[in-house]
């Protein structure tokens, strides 16, 4: 679901449902940038700390790209954290995002072996896409007959106007204006 499609303020229930209720916060933000964000950073951190090994061959990057890696995912996770709770800063959190993650390539493993690029470059452009949304406008009264009639595509009956006598037609006219066919005439 997206946010076009999502109620735009939904009902409060009081707190008595807690998926309800994180529902709700998650719509009112955006929730899967930064969830994005925040996950990215993951692997752009992690990578240059591990100790990875691959058919005995260690795999270590303890130098100062490591601590560029610890800086990157340190703000990427912070990014995402302040998308989700201060929403209207979510363009500037997209372009930062999208920025680390590409600052990434060279300082960390290719983006964390390309886990944490993928994810960064995708997270920064829901940020700058996502929109909150626009409040519902209250509805006028409207009389029942014209809001059926919307629907119906029939006008309400206070606004059909009566014919005049002059367009009325006579029960028999209607016979009269069409000649005939001769019954013994067949073809």
């Amino acid at each position: 679901m997206s946010s076009a499609t999502a109620q735009a303020w939904p009902e409060q229930d009081g707190g008595i449902n807690l998926r309800l209720r994180f529902r709700n916060w998650r719509r009112s933000r955006p929730f899967w940038g930064g969830l994005l964000a925040m996950i990215a950073g993951v692997p752009i951190l992690y990578f240059p700390y591990a100790k990875l090994n691959l058919s005995g061959m260690t795999v270590s990057m303890a130098t100062t790209a490591g601590a560029g890696s610890l800086i990157i995912g340190v703000l990427m996770i912070c990014l995402g954290l302040t998308a989700w709770f201060q929403p209207l800063v979510r363009i500037f959190c997209g372009v930062a995002t999208t920025l680390l993650a590409l600052i990434s390539i060279p300082v960390s493993n290719l983006g964390g072996f390309g886990f944490g690029l993928v994810l960064g470059l995708m997270a920064g452009g829901l940020l700058m896409a996502w929109a909150p949304l626009k409040p519902v406008a209250a509805v006028e009264d409207v009389p029942a007959e014209a809001t059926t009639a919307e629907f119906t595509g029939e006008t309400p009956a206070e606004t059909t106007q009566p014919l005049l006598p002059a367009q009325q037609t006579p029960a028999g006219a209607a016979d009269d204006a069409a000649p005939a066919a001769d019954p013994g005439e067949q073809r």
